[in-house]
Formats: structure tokens, sequence, C-alpha cells
């Protein structure tokens, strides 16, 4: 393993980054105010990050000789997106510094190792049991009873690989519908709220975290944000305390979301992880003092992290969809800002864009 933990990047470094949708993009972009160069791997032709990028390999992320040559002109390396294959970042560490760590992206890939961290480390979550076949799965249901959800452990994002079982006699259609044998199944947690944390800590081990915000789901996929979450101050310093416990645990070098629950009782248990920029996040482009995007290149660059202040409230509201095709009305909205991530395709249930709605 390559580690720099004195890693301090100036002005006119390369930042490799794995991945080339959205969240590649608007990270280049921050990159880019800090006077940084990114380059982007994607297996894509025309990615969105590719359009604002110094450089873009366009290769699989198995092809090792496209990833030497990537590693070669990049000095340090990180990911948009948690879904790259684990040996792909192993590689890369032996060549140059990988953050978040492929340990973490190893934790993050699955969720049964998330949960077992969580627990690990004295963090609540749901009830959960693996499950690798059908008749584990009815154990399963036997213990958890139902509605229960049954998820695949890895691959699962918006909504994807997930499935509700309302009674007993939906667990075979769902174990069929999955066509995994890697799946858990969760207890239906009956909650207030949805929200998240965005923390992000150096190879100083200085930690900033962004105010707790609240999610808002259609479809299995956010579709608002609002930020400040309007929570009882002791939900909001237990889900912050959540947040620096992983972090810390985690040796974090870069930036991490969780996904919480707020239970009527006001107590906090936490769902998923992703140790890269969030959508949750996407309002502090306009709402906080430091974006998450500029905060995570400082802190995967060896810089001081910027301040979370929030300086103002924000409601973030996803493009999804034809919903794009809104976007001029919203040029001309005062207190609107529009991003738009530059995909080719309109397609039904892709975000194509987001709107920060600034108070």
């Amino acid at each position: 393993m390559l580690e720099n933990r004195k890693l301090s990047l100036s002005p006119g470094a390369i930042i490799g980054i794995l991945g080339g949708g959205q969240l590649g993009r608007m990270s280049a972009l921050a990159a880019a105010r800090l006077g940084f160069r990114c380059h982007i791997f994607t297996p894509e032709n025309n990615s969105p990050a590719s359009h604002v990028a110094f450089k873009t390999t366009i290769a699989n992320y198995e092809d090792q000789d496209a990833l030497r040559s990537f590693a070669n002109e990049s000095d340090v390396i990180t990911y948009e997106f948690e879904n790259i294959p684990i040996e792909t970042a192993l590689f890369l560490e032996q060549l140059k510094p990988v953050y978040p760590s492929p340990s973490i992206l190893a934790i993050s890939q699955h969720r049964g190792s998330e949960k077992k961290f969580a627990t690990d480390h004295g963090i609540k979550v749901a009830p959960y049991e693996l499950v690798t076949n059908y008749t584990e799965l009815e154990r399963a249901i036997t213990k958890l009873k139902t509605p229960s959800i049954l998820k695949t452990c890895r691959f699962g994002y918006d909504g994807k690989g997930q499935e509700k079982l309302s009674d007993p006699n939906s667990a075979k259609k769902a174990w069929k519908n999955l066509a995994t044998q890697d799946a858990i199944l969760e207890q239906f947690v009956e909650f207030e709220k949805e929200i998240s944390v965005i923390i992000a800590r150096n190879n100083n081990g200085a930690l900033e975290a962004y105010t707790p915000v609240e999610n808002q789901h259609e479809n299995h996929i956010l579709a608002i944000t609002l930020a400040p979450a309007k929570i009882e101050k002791a939900t909001s310093k237990q889900a912050l305390e959540i947040a620096r416990t992983l972090a810390e645990a985690l040796d974090l070098i870069g930036i991490l979301a969780i996904e919480m629950f707020v239970l009527p009782n006001g107590q906090v248990v936490m769902n998923e992880l992703a140790p890269r920029p969030h959508n949750s996040g996407h309002w502090s482009q306009d709402g906080a003092v430091t974006c998450q995007f500029e905060q995570f290149i400082r802190a995967i660059s060896g810089q001081c992290l910027g301040s979370t202040k929030l300086v103002k409230t924000t409601k973030m509201v996803n493009l999804i969809g034809d919903a794009v095709n809104d976007w001029p009305k919203y040029l001309s909205t005062p207190n609107a800002k529009v991003h738009l991530y530059g995909k080719e395709e309109t397609k039904a249930g892709r975000k194509m864009g987001h709107i920060n709605f600034i108070d």
C-alpha cells in the first residue's frame, strides 16, 4: 500500500477521479477553483465529468495498463461513486495514494459490512439478518417479522436492488426478483424523518461536519433536501456524533455521507454510508461557506478544511427525468440557483440536475 500522510498538493497538481458522473463533474469544477486539474477515468464516452476535466481516459476499470498510465499522471486518486471494483482501487493504491482508502470503499460496498462496522462501534442500526438462500430468508422473516425490506448487499442505489415484504407470502416473489445469493433482510423502521450528515476529515485528523439535513424521497429517489433539518437539538447532536464516530473509526481521509432515520422518540438509526460527495449535500453549493465538493478536494489534497457553516436556509430540488426541461423557468426565479449535469440523454428516474432555492 502506497500512502502519504504528509501529502499536500499545490495548485497545478492532478487529481485522478474514478467515475465520470455528475459528482465527478462538480468535484472537478471545485478542484479547478483551487487551481487543481482533474483526470477522469471512466468507461463511458462523453461523460458529464469529462466536459469539465483536464483529461479523460476512457477504459474499463479492469484495464490495468490504462489504470497504470492514469496513476502515473495523477498525484492522488479518488472516486465519485462506490460501485467500482475493489480490485481496481487496490491496484491503484500500490501506485498512488487513494482516498478514501480502499478499505473504506470495501465496507461501503456491502450493506452487511456497513451495519456490522456501525454496530461494532456502538451505532444503532435497524435489526437485520444476512441471507444467502430462500431457506435463510424464511428463517430471517420468522425472526424479524414483516413488514421488512429485502435488499441486495451490493450495487443498490436510488431504490434499486430492494423489495418490501408486506407479509411472509411476498417473500418468494421478492427473492426471485432480486436474483442474488448475497442479500440482507432489514426490519422495517417506523421513522419520522430521513436525515443525513456529511462529514470531512483530512490527513491531519481535522474534522468538519455539515448541519444535519432532511431528505424527502419519491419512488425511492431523493427528491428534496431541506437544510437545516427541523429536528430537536438532542437529535442533531446525536446525528453529528454518529458521523464523527464513523469518520474517526474508519480513519477517513476525504468525505463521508451518512444516511439516518429519526425515530418518533428522537433517537437516530444509521441506514447507509457513502464515502464520496452525496446528493443530499448539493445544497451546500449555495447555502454553506464551503460546499461539499470543495471540502472533498481540500481533504484528499492535504489542505485545511473549510468552514461548513450554513449561511442560507436552502431547499435542494432534484431535476429528475423530464423535469430538467423546466430549467429556463428557474433561471428567471430570483432565489433559484440552477445546476445542470450535461447528460446527453434524458431518462425517467435519471438525475439530470438540481435547483437550490435559497432564503
